[in-house]
């Protein structure tokens, strides 16, 4: 029988992780790069080590037993804690993270993030970027949680904490605009609540999943289509599915254009006052997040941040 204290290897939890996310050993087995019966071969001889049924045999898919589930979860955490020590060693060595993880609200604008990427990589650092596209309160929790060192576009509501340092970015007008075919088109300005409670609203889904989502804009019994990014919003409005809030900056050329028609609403205006958040270490940050705090301390590259919004990725 194998020592179960070699068998709990990175790659034997790995192994576990993959099979679990293709939802079968043929799948699993194509992403790693092995025939199913190397793959199988392995997870019993897992099984043997630890002495327990990691798989219920009699599901044709890959269907975890509560010990098998019992050691994904553990066997992430580690990997996790093993990524985040790789990642300490190469900083102390380099003065570079081995990767940087970004978490980016769908309400900045993506092509001064590109912008930025564009810049970093012509750096030719060391450190992997890993973009996370969230929505909201999914935007901090993802840098709250750990799963984030930066988070660029959390709300104002979210103050400063011994660990965490918060920095405005801007302030970023919300328009309500409808397509010039939507029935609100031509009804009497300004718009008052109970005339859009009467009308479908499109909404962007908050991306939180452990902190309580939040929904901005939608009264009470009004119909919602919720979609999932600031782009398909923008999409529906364009042909008329419902109205909605978007930012000023984004909509600017179709009202222009003529595509969209902005309405005065009652009562006042919205404003979001986006900041961007990063966890604050004992030791000097990274050479990546520095290079990365250093351009958004920019006024230039705030103001970009909030206006270029060409070239949506949906």
């Amino acid at each position: 029988m194998t020592d179960r204290n070699n068998a709990l290897t990175p790659e034997a939890l790995q192994m576990m992780v993959i099979i679990a996310r293709t939802g079968s050993f043929a799948a699993a087995a194509r992403e790693l790069g092995k025939v199913p019966s190397a793959l199988t071969y392995s997870v019993r001889q897992l099984e043997e080590a630890l002495d327990v049924l990691l798989f219920d045999r009699r599901s044709r898919q890959a269907q975890l037993t509560a010990a098998g589930e019992e050691l994904l979860r553990e066997g992430q955490l580690l990997l996790q804690q093993m990524h985040a020590v790789a990642n300490r060693v190469q900083r102390v060595a380099s003065g570079w993270e081995a990767e940087l993880t970004i978490a980016v609200d769908k309400a900045i604008a993506p092509h001064a993030i590109f912008d930025l990427m564009e810049a970093f990589y012509s750096l030719k650092p060391p450190t992997r970027l890993r973009m996370r596209s969230e929505v909201m309160t999914g935007t901090w929790e993802a840098l709250s949680s750990g799963q984030a060192d930066l988070a660029i576009g959390v709300g104002a509501d979210r103050a400063s904490s011994p660990d965490i340092r918060v920095e405005a970015i801007g302030d970023v007008p919300f328009v309500l605009t409808v397509a010039p075919h939507h029935p609100l088109a031509e009804a009497p300005e300004p718009l008052s609540q109970a005339t859009l409670a009467q009308h479908r609203i499109i909404a962007v889904a908050d991306t939180a999943r452990e902190l309580t989502p939040m929904t901005v804009g939608i009264l009470p019994g009004q119909d919602v289509l919720t979609l999932p990014s600031m782009a398909a919003k923008l999409e529906a409005q364009l042909r008329g599915l419902g109205c909605g809030f978007l930012p000023e900056p984004m909509v600017r050329p179709h009202i222009a254009s003529g595509r969209l028609k902005q309405k005065q609403v009652e009562g006042p205006a919205r404003v979001a006052h986006p900041h961007y958040a990063w966890r604050q270490v004992s030791v000097q940050p990274g050479m990546a997040l520095t290079w990365w705090l250093h351009q958004l301390a920019s006024p230039q590259t705030r103001c970009a941040l909030l206006d270029l919004h060409e070239g949506l990725i949906l």
